[in-house]
């Protein structure tokens, strides 16, 4: 219980350090992650045990390990505790994150200022209102799509299970869409996303969303 608390304790404060940084960046007061779950998650496991596994070549960087320190402080939720070093662990972790580069489609009011300078003539203003005598008439401009640039930021969890020869039996992934490479600030939250409502059911895919410290 005592880690438990101990890890709720780490969480809140790297939650926190990330709101702070993200509302510096001049970011929303929310933050939303698609989550998609599969499970078939063994029964009762409070007590049991875990180890990370990380992969090759990728855990000694002092990027992983911070994203481990991460996932670790979220973890408590399912009632497992981390393995002491030499023993030997029920579940294997490991973990996999990214933030590619994707384009996507927005709509978005046409530039104000051909319908200001152009078309409409002098006695119409900004976006065609027109300022003749007895009033006016607002003329919108038109909506056009637009492509732009996005970050995927992705973390994805899987939990194996040893009792059964080492079968996957939690995978949950975590992706929140921004337009500024925020990976770190958002990674937190990610953590927090692939282990709410653990185990969750089989197949479950939700929209989960956070509220950011004002």
């Amino acid at each position: 219980m005592s880690q438990y608390i101990t890890e709720t304790l780490r969480l809140g404060r790297a939650l926190f350090a990330a709101a702070v940084l993200i509302l510096a960046a001049g970011c929303a007061s929310s933050l939303s992650a698609r989550v998609t779950t599969y499970q078939q998650w063994p029964g009762i496991t409070v007590g049991d045990t875990y180890k990370f596994e990380a992969p090759a070549g990728k855990g000694a960087t002092l990027e992983y390990q911070t994203f481990e320190d991460m996932v670790r402080a979220a973890i408590g939720r399912t009632g497992l505790a981390e393995a002491q070093p030499g023993a030997t662990p029920r579940f294997i972790v490991s973990f996999d994150y990214g933030n590619p580069v994707t384009q996507t489609w927005v709509q978005q009011y046409a530039d104000p200022y051909p319908y200001m300078y152009g078309g409409f003539g002098p006695a119409f203003g900004p976006w065609g209102y027109y300022r003749g005598w007895g009033g006016g008439v607002f003329y919108s401009p038109p909506v056009q799509t637009v492509p732009v640039q996005v970050f995927k930021n992705t973390l994805t969890v899987t939990i194996r299970d040893n009792q059964q020869g080492g079968a996957e039996v939690y995978r949950s992934t975590a992706v929140n869409v921004s337009n500024s490479e925020n990976l770190t600030m958002v990674m937190p939250y990610l953590a927090q996303a692939v282990f709410d409502g653990f185990p969750g059911n089989n197949g479950q895919v939700r929209e989960i969303t956070y509220d950011l410290p004002r």
